[in-house]
């Protein structure tokens, strides 16, 4: 037993190490990141007294894309709540939100969602579905994990697959999901 006790103490003081530099995060802290990245526009942070919610909101798809599938136009929505005014760990999953403009319902017999990054296929059977006919409005939620949020943000060619619809995702909305990673992190996910 003595033989091991060296090894294991420095193991132990690393494990400390790491696990002292995860902290929370205020949301007066992620109001900061969000202002110092110019992007109060595209990403906010509530608090309700008892729950936060941060909430970020991309641009449409293109409307080639769009008009090919034959709706109005489809943006998307991420986010995440937690209790108090702050973040304590990183979340995981982060909830993800398409928002479809149709005049009729278009996706109400979809089953998942699939991103496809360079040629590989990441299914999501996750989904819930809601629509507002009165407000020409689809909802496709789903969940996605940090792990998965990365690969999109690394990927090339990303785009998701609804049903037999596609759309690419642009330039603008990859560095709307790489800006939520990063504020959504505590450092307790590295």
């Amino acid at each position: 037993m003595k033989k091991y006790l060296p090894t294991t103490i420095p193991l132990l003081i690393l494990f400390l190490a790491v696990a002292a530099t995860a902290q929370s995060k205020s949301n007066d802290a992620i109001s900061k990141q969000i202002k110092t990245l110019n992007i109060e526009k595209s990403i906010s942070v509530s608090y309700d007294g008892n729950t936060s919610k941060v909430m970020a909101v991309a641009e449409n798809f293109g409307d080639r894309d769009a008009s090919r599938v034959g709706i109005q136009a489809m943006n998307f929505a991420m986010g995440f709540f937690y209790a108090g005014d702050s973040l304590k760990e990183s979340p995981d999953p982060i909830l993800l939100s398409f928002w479809i403009l149709t005049k009729k319902p278009r996706f109400a017999d979809i089953h998942s969602v699939t991103f496809v990054v360079g040629g590989e296929s990441m299914v999501f059977d996750n989904i819930r579905y809601a629509a507002k006919p009165k407000e020409n409005v689809e909802y496709i939620n789903c969940k996605i994990s940090r792990a998965d949020l990365a690969k999109l943000i690394g990927g090339q060619d990303v785009r998701v697959k609804l049903g037999d619809a596609e759309f690419k995702f642009l330039p603008q909305q990859i560095r709307l999901m790489s800006n939520m990673l990063d504020i959504s992190s505590t450092g307790a996910d590295l």
